[in-house]
């Protein structure tokens, strides 16, 4: 059995649990939906990410003897409360937004209908996911795009807790980058993995020679030296020399990495070692990535910048209840619901979610709605899919089909989707009249 996730949560969840059950409030049906209130300022898309992460999550939330034992024991729950909890799983239905998808503001990127109490509970675990790992995959989105064709590789897990290391390695992987250097990642996600030598390497040995030479004979002549530590002219005649024309690549780490890079290859290819591959680190972001967009590096490993979504943490997602049943009679009518306080309004009712396309193909407006979807013209992508049908799930998927559909949502935007300046979305998100607080 999976660890529970079940305490991965606010208490505050618990404590509108045991209320409505005390009202008589807690099984009536209700539609909640997590949205992003907002783009990080300037940003010009968001990319979703967590979803297979949410739905493992999901299957796990059960409170067992231990989960159960500690809330009672600090007095969270009643005893009622507790045996319910006791038999709890998520039963109800889930549509979202894909893995990899862009989206824009106000958009319904998971929508949870349940009784209140089972979806009342999951309120932090989802935001807790789908806040991060979006965060993440769009600061990579923006790298990787900045990058090309040249690969980039995710170095980020000493600049975060163990576990959101994880997870962030996934998100990177699903927004295009092609490795990381996370273990536990590849081994949980089939993330692939890369990595060879610290500064601390070279200076265990008593030269840079015997340093290069220890981890040719380790890892053949394929292997990326660090040629920073010293010289960097003498590291890579060194380097040639040990490891001939066919080394795979080098790797600097400080400086001006543009004009190293310049001097680099050109010594590179002036000894011979014409394939040798420039890999570039040292606190990189995608401004940084697009510096170098002219100099001769052949790929990026990007940690600090990544891993905290450079500069937006989180996304400014919310999970708001949109309706809610008249009763908890079966069948009872949905009446829609919405907050109203200032700058921080909902809008009620169950949502559709399409993309408006040009005949081109190029995304012109995101148009959200309320009820059942307008006839598709040719040009709409439905953008909801089902992820959980009566509590057993049938979205998951593979990462490869996450970053496939991620590269072409991509590809579907405008071109001013790409620029890093500042700007506004770049398609807008429409509410239909019936949708408008």
């Amino acid at each position: 059995m999976k660890s529970s996730t079940a305490l991965l949560t606010d208490r505050y969840e618990l404590t509108m649990l045991e209320a409505a059950m005390g009202s008589g409030t807690a099984f009536r049906r209700a539609v909640f939906e997590l949205f992003p209130r907002r783009l990080p300022d300037g940003r010009r898309y968001g990319v979703l990410a967590g979803v297979g992460r949410m739905l493992d999550a999901v299957e796990a939330f059960r409170f067992g003897d231990a989960e159960l034992g500690f809330l009672t024991a600090n007095k969270v729950v009643s005893d009622e409360v507790a045996h319910w909890l006791s038999s709890y799983r998520f039963c109800g239905d889930m549509w979202g937004f894909a893995e990899g998808e862009v989206y824009f503001p106000n958009e319904p990127l998971l929508i949870v209908e349940a009784t209140f109490a089972e979806a009342c509970l999951l309120e932090t675990l989802l935001l807790s996911v789908y806040n991060y790992d979006s965060a993440v995959a769009a600061a990579a989105s923006r790298m990787t795009l900045m990058a090309g064709d040249r690969p980039c590789i995710e170095m980020g897990s000493r600049r975060a807790t163990e576990w959101a290391a994880v997870a962030a390695a996934r998100a990177a992987y699903v927004a295009g980058f092609s490795a990381s250097s996370n273990l536990e990642a590849g081994r949980t996600y089939g993330v692939p993995t890369a990595g060879t030598a610290a500064h601390s390497f070279t200076l265990l040995h008593d030269s840079e020679r015997d340093a290069f030479e220890a981890q040719l004979k380790a890892q053949g002549k394929g292997t990326t030296l660090l040629i920073d530590t010293y010289d960097v002219e003498d590291a890579v005649r060194t380097a040639v020399e040990l490891a001939g024309p066919e080394l795979g690549a080098v790797r600097i780490d400080s400086g001006d990495l543009a004009e190293q890079a310049v001097e680099v290859r050109r010594l590179l290819d002036s000894l011979g070692a014409t394939k040798t591959r420039i890999i570039v680190t040292s606190d990189l972001d995608e401004f940084q990535i697009a510096a170098l967009r002219s100099a001769p590096v052949d790929g990026y490993g990007v940690g600090t910048a990544l891993v905290t979504g450079s500069g937006a943490p989180t996304c400014s997602m919310v999970y708001k209840i949109v309706a809610r049943a008249t009763s908890d009679a079966p069948g009872a009518p949905l009446l829609p619901v919405a907050k109203l306080s200032p700058n921080k309004g909902s809008v009620g009712g169950r949502k559709f979610a399409l993309r408006r396309r040009n005949t081109r193909g190029i995304a012109e407006a995101d148009i959200i709605g309320i009820g059942a979807m307008p006839e598709d013209d040719g040009d709409d992508r439905p953008l909801l899919v089902p992820l959980i049908a009566g509590g057993r799930i049938v979205g998951r998927e593979s990462l490869s089909d996450a970053r496939e559909r991620h590269r072409a949502s991509i590809a579907e935007l405008p071109i001013a989707a790409h620029k890093m300046s500042r700007g506004e979305p770049a398609i807008p998100t429409i509410l239909s009249p019936e949708a408008t607080p």
